[in-house]
């Protein structure tokens, strides 16, 4: 049984896993567990796997009345949860039960302790979550992505080193392949750069800037993905800066602006596991599943964490790759296209910073994450 939600970046990793132990065993039975209201029944069912849901809701720290409403509801599905989760083992019968993050995870994995069921939890960022800490006392094993994590744990006994789980299609070109197949000068730096859905608005005004200073002189390829939002607002700065445009229709759909034959403005990067194999630098947010994508590859990064998340987790993820060396860190508040542009340009013409950086980046890599996950996993 796999448990868990709020996010893709919970879910993912879990499927991933699932269809690497069906691999393994053909007859092996899943059920996925989440909340009732998540977007993990869609994710999961589209994957073609069973889904139960337990009425599980979050927190909100506010004392607005709505978020008072909420907070009441809350304390009703904690009550109600613990009941659901004891019936759905008992119908399921697990071997073991894995949460891979989120509150939806938390009736599941306790009540799989108390009734005596192998439990563990994974953990991808570089501080523990609020479910993974109420969840620890109750986890046989703690699996996290990154060594240094092992100190947020009261027990450290626990902790297994795995790794977050990387599509394994990531690996499957060289570097030289991947730009080949892009059409890329090998001598040429190539830049991507995204950003998640939590304040991306305003890093995509952020990228405007930058792509009007690149489009003067362009020192590397670079491709962007603006997000279906923020396509079409970058579209509008670009004409407002009379910046010389040339627009790829596809099936009528205006889905990729290309400046200089170097610059390419995408709605969404389908082909990402070439784009990112493909990449000399990555310019992005420090979510756990594109850290972990960063240094399994390698790739060095600038990073600017979202101050839009609990608990700060990606600005401590961010730091433990710049300590390491493998990532320059920018606060949200002073990055400026400017200081964006002035930083990348200044990483690519230095080939032995670049090289270090890549070094360093792969030095914390974990290629075989989900080996050690499954290890884990079939010991358990």
């Amino acid at each position: 049984m796999f448990t868990c939600g709020g996010t893709a970046g919970h879910v993912n990793p879990a499927l991933a896993l699932a269809r690497r132990i069906r691999e393994d065993n053909q007859d092996a039975k899943f059920l996925f567990v989440g909340a009732d209201r998540g977007l993990e029944r869609d994710l999961i069912k589209k994957a073609g796997y069973d889904f139960k849901a337990v009425h599980i809701s979050s927190f909100h720290r506010s004392f607005q009345p709505k978020e008072i409403r909420h907070n009441f509801i809350s304390i009703i599905n904690l009550i109600r949860s613990p009941g659901e989760a004891r019936a759905i083992l008992r119908e399921f019968q697990p071997d073991v039960v894995i949460g891979t993050g989120g509150y939806a995870s938390y009736p599941a994995v306790k009540a799989a302790h108390k009734a005596g069921i192998p439990t563990a939890v994974h953990e991808s960022n570089m501080i523990p979550g609020l479910a993974t800490k109420l969840l620890e006392p109750y986890a046989d094993k703690i699996m996290t992505g990154f060594e240094a994590a092992r100190n947020g744990y009261k027990n450290p006994d626990k902790v297994v080193i795995t790794g977050t789980p990387v599509r394994g299609d990531f690996f499957i070109k060289t570097k030289q392949e991947a730009k080949r197949e892009l059409n890329l000068d090998l001598n040429k730096p190539f830049i991507v750069s995204f950003w998640g859905s939590l304040g991306a608005s305003g890093m995509n005004r952020v990228m405007a800037d930058f792509i009007a200073l690149e489009s003067v002189k362009t020192p590397f390829y670079h491709y962007h993905a603006a997000g279906k939002d923020g396509f079409p607002m970058i579209l509008n700065l670009l004409r407002e800066k009379n910046i010389n445009i040339n627009i790829n229709n596809k099936n009528n759909n205006i889905n990729n602006i290309i400046i200089n034959q170097d610059i390419n403005i995408l709605e969404y990067i389908y082909n990402m596991s070439v784009v990112m194999r493909a990449a000399d630098l990555v310019i992005s947010r420090a979510g756990a599943s594109t850290l972990s994508e960063l240094t399994a590859l390698g790739v060095p990064a600038i990073l600017v964490p979202s101050p839009f998340v609990t608990n700060h987790h990606q600005e401590k993820n961010a730091k433990a790759l710049e300590d390491a060396g493998g990532a320059v860190v920018l606060s949200e508040q002073d990055c400026t296209g400017a200081l964006l542009f002035q930083t990348a340009a200044k990483i690519t013409r230095d080939l032995k910073q670049l090289n270090h950086m890549s070094q360093s980046m792969a030095a914390l890599g974990v290629p075989d994450a989900t080996e050690r996950i499954l290890e884990t996993i079939y010991n358990l």
